[in-house]
């Protein structure tokens, strides 16, 4: 037994003993997405009622944990979210947790220079014979919190593959570990929809052989990756990494030849799909996974001659206003790194920033694009900023338009049953 086994065994304890851990006041982060600590948020609520006063930069998360649902929790739990998923959206609306206005690159200093951080749980891989574990699918906020926290807390996963880049930290600097192979949350491969195909084709027309692209969630964003297979040399610098980015990668299409900053390099900061992604990403030499304060701040992302962020939202209006995460005044998501990239797309050398969108939702019945935005909207991405708007009627040039450009291309995309109401309601509103 080496000096770091000997530590790791020293270390070692149950959950209970870890959660036990937990003290009056603790200001607690943790791993997210598909790198979450799924044994440590199974059993979270036992601490209600035993613990007070603490608080918790709540995470992405994609399964549904009983302390997230609980109002009566706040006494143990102050919790704050960045981005809504399922499980959170239900609890800021049950009452038990509260939305937090962040963009990705820096949400998570700015909190800490708040709040700071007492304690970080993670899950990781199992150890390596150098005494380093991995947080490899996800490094949104972990490296900031992993630096900054305390107490570290680690929940071993042997199911979470092993991914270079800025995602190891070792055993000396860890408190207790739990061991637990939790599955991985996983998001099932598809087929984009007739509707989303076109939209995809609109948004492949606009990026070129040797780009540089960044792709969003979503059944838009997978059908541009699939719009794209007639590519050459495409490169990859995006927060998430996606299951079409597999496709793209098997098809050669992405090789990051021309990319001018890490060439050769597919450059992330989460990782969210299918098994066949973790494997691809698993031991690959062509994968950084980095943090996130790094990849998608927009001066770096600027770095990327040609760079191309594709993005979709809710609701966009005349003048190019874009709201990405709320339905009125109903908070449903966050700005996540939409505005990171969007801004360091428009100012890369050739960069282009696209907003994709279906033309109407609620089963056709409600526009997309509007004449203003619903009252209560957050605007997460500021008309100044947004070069293209795309639908399945085409594409909406904004960039270096004025606002009565802007109204007719956007007009134009939108969908024919609502275009004269539009006009109509811009000429009412002077927009022109």
């Amino acid at each position: 037994m080496n000096q770091y086994e000997e530590l790791y065994r020293q270390k070692l304890v149950t959950l209970e003993e870890a959660l036990s851990r937990i003290q009056d006041g603790d200001v607690i982060a943790t791993s997210q997405c598909a790198n979450e600590p799924t044994a440590f948020f199974q059993q979270m609520h036992t601490l209600k009622g035993k613990v007070k006063g603490c608080r918790m930069y709540t995470p992405m998360c994609f399964n549904v944990h009983p302390f997230m649902q609980d109002p009566e929790i706040r006494e143990t739990f102050e919790m704050d979210a960045a981005f809504l998923m399922g499980p959170t959206r239900n609890g800021r609306e049950m009452g038990a947790l509260n939305f937090y206005p962040a963009d990705l690159h820096n949400g998570p200093s700015r909190w800490i220079s708040t709040h700071g951080c007492t304690v970080f749980i993670a899950a990781a891989t199992p150890m390596d014979q150098h005494g380093y574990f991995q947080i490899p699918l996800c490094l949104i906020h972990e490296r900031e919190f992993l630096e900054h926290a305390d107490r570290i807390m680690v929940q071993v996963n042997p199911n979470l593959p092993r991914v270079y880049g800025d995602t190891e930290f070792h055993i000396r600097d860890v408190d207790c570990i739990v061991e637990a192979a939790s599955p991985l949350p996983y998001l099932p491969e598809s087929r984009p929809s007739q509707l989303d195909a076109a939209i995809g084709g609109h948004v492949a027309s606009l990026i070129h052989d040797g780009d540089t692209i960044q792709l969003g969630i979503g059944g838009i964003p997978d059908a541009a990756a699939f719009a794209l297979m007639d590519k050459h040399d495409l490169g990859i610098h995006s927060e998430m990494l996606t299951n079409t980015m597999v496709d793209l990668v098997e098809a050669g299409v992405v090789t990051g030849k021309r990319k001018s900053l890490h060439p050769g390099k597919m450059i992330g900061t989460f990782a969210y799909g299918s098994q066949r992604l973790y494997d691809m990403l698993d031991g690959n030499p062509s994968v950084r996974m980095l943090r996130g304060s790094y990849v998608n701040d927009p001066g770096v992302v600027a770095q990327n001659d040609n760079f191309v962020s594709v993005n979709s939202c809710l609701s966009v209006d005349l003048t190019g206003q874009v709201c990405s995460e709320s339905i009125g005044s109903r908070q449903y998501s966050g700005s996540g790194g939409q505005v990171d990239m969007a801004v360091g797309a428009a100012h890369a050398r050739c960069g282009r920033n696209i907003i994709a969108v279906a033309s109407t939702k609620r089963g056709g019945t409600v526009s997309s694009v509007t004449a203003q935005l619903a009252a209560g909207s957050v605007v997460t991405l500021s008309r100044n900023e947004v070069d293209y708007v795309v639908t399945e009627y085409g594409i909406a040039h904004l960039k270096g338009r004025s606002v009565r450009e802007r109204v007719e291309n956007l007009i134009a995309v939108a969908h024919p049953d609502f275009r004269a109401e539009l006009r109509q309601q811009a000429n009412q509103l002077m927009l022109w």
